[in-house]
């Protein structure tokens, strides 16, 4: 278990297999749990009422990664055998990380997709479970491509599958998270448009999730071997020093915003890779709160959390999230910690 993580019971139930616009919801109307960083208070709500919890002059930082279809299906033409590939991060404009989902397979080994799309293996899993494979299109059209026949990420939960679309948040505009930035999912237009009327900032940055799980419990996925690209816009890192020095909260929706915000306060970078692994005893630089699903047991963002509020505190509300029936996971329902 990751240091700092929870264990508790999550009864199958309570996991959200559909969007909520398949249960009879607006995207915005899912449930949100409001925690006190100081007193662990917990208080219960709709996420439309978000703007009642936000202040004019702070900053709501978003993450606008776009997710694409990420598993594709395709045939080791060596053996005449189908194969299921999980990309898993982008190296250049014709490589990628990938979890390759079949027994051993080999370096040069080629994969078919379709009449206009090949990889070949360059690099087998070792270390890790990812392989490298290098595409035989690189750039817009191995993304044209990939978006003709890939289709999203999705795990046991999750036994529709549901389209590309339903794993978007509405503000995504740069593709290449292998899993949605599932944080953001449950704002509208119009719920960030109110947030904007009451003064509250609208910020931006961007980071390309990884692989959250390699379908095989004995690979160690310890977030600090999860290196995932960012970038913040100038006119971000300003909103966040002014509102910093006039004494306004910086609110991330997200773990992926923590970990670039943070990375980028640290290392004076704003635009390359990260792999913080953000856990109790850390000591925050750029985040005064944070807007998150519920995670899963021992799941790794449960010690980011535990940085915003003491872990007991969390874990009751946890509790309280269970018995209140709280759906979990990306298409589940909200956590504000202030």
């Amino acid at each position: 278990m990751i240091a700092g993580s929870l264990t508790f019971n999550l009864p199958p139930s309570l996991n959200a297999a559909a969007p909520p616009e398949r249960r009879g919801l607006r995207r915005d109307h899912v449930r949100m749990m409001v925690l006190s960083k100081e007193t662990g208070y917990a208080c219960h709500d709709s996420f439309y009422n978000l703007d009642h919890y936000l202040n004019e002059g702070d900053v709501l930082v978003l993450n606008s990664s776009r997710t694409i279809p990420a598993t594709l299906h395709g045939r080791l033409l060596s053996r005449n055998e189908e194969v299921e590939i999980r990309l898993a991060g982008k190296i250049d404009d014709s490589r990628w990380y990938a979890l390759v989902v079949a027994p051993s397979v080999q370096t040069g080994e080629i994969i078919w997709f379709s009449s206009q799309l090949e990889a070949v293996i360059e690099q087998v899993a070792g270390e890790t479970p990812l392989s490298v494979i290098r595409f035989s299109k690189s750039g817009t059209s191995l993304f044209d491509e990939i978006y003709s026949l890939g289709e999203p990420i999705r795990y046991e939960y999750i036994e529709t599958p549901w389209s590309l679309d339903y794993y978007q948040t509405v503000f995504a505009s740069h593709p290449g998270s292998v899993e949605m930035p599932s944080a953001g999912r449950a704002f509208s237009w119009e719920l960030l448009f109110k947030l904007r009327r009451k003064g509250v900032k609208i910020a931006f940055i961007q980071l390309h999730t990884g692989l959250s799980y390699f379908l095989d419990d004995n690979y160690d996925h310890h977030p600090s071997k999860n290196k995932e690209e960012y970038a913040i816009p100038a006119e971000t890192l300003t909103a966040i020093k002014e509102a910093r020095k006039s004494g306004k909260r910086v609110i991330a929706a997200g773990t992926t915003v923590v970990r670039a915000l943070e990375t980028a306060m640290a290392t004076g970078q704003t635009h390359g890779w990260t792999n913080l692994f953000v856990h109790p005893g850390y000591e925050l630089m750029a985040v005064d709160g944070i807007l998150t699903g519920l995670h899963e047991p021992e799941a790794s963002h449960l010690a980011m959390l535990s940085v915003f509020i003491p872990q007991d505190k969390l874990y009751g509300a946890y509790m309280d999230a269970v018995e209140a029936k709280y759906l979990w996971h990306e298409f589940g329902d909200m956590n504000l910690i202030l």
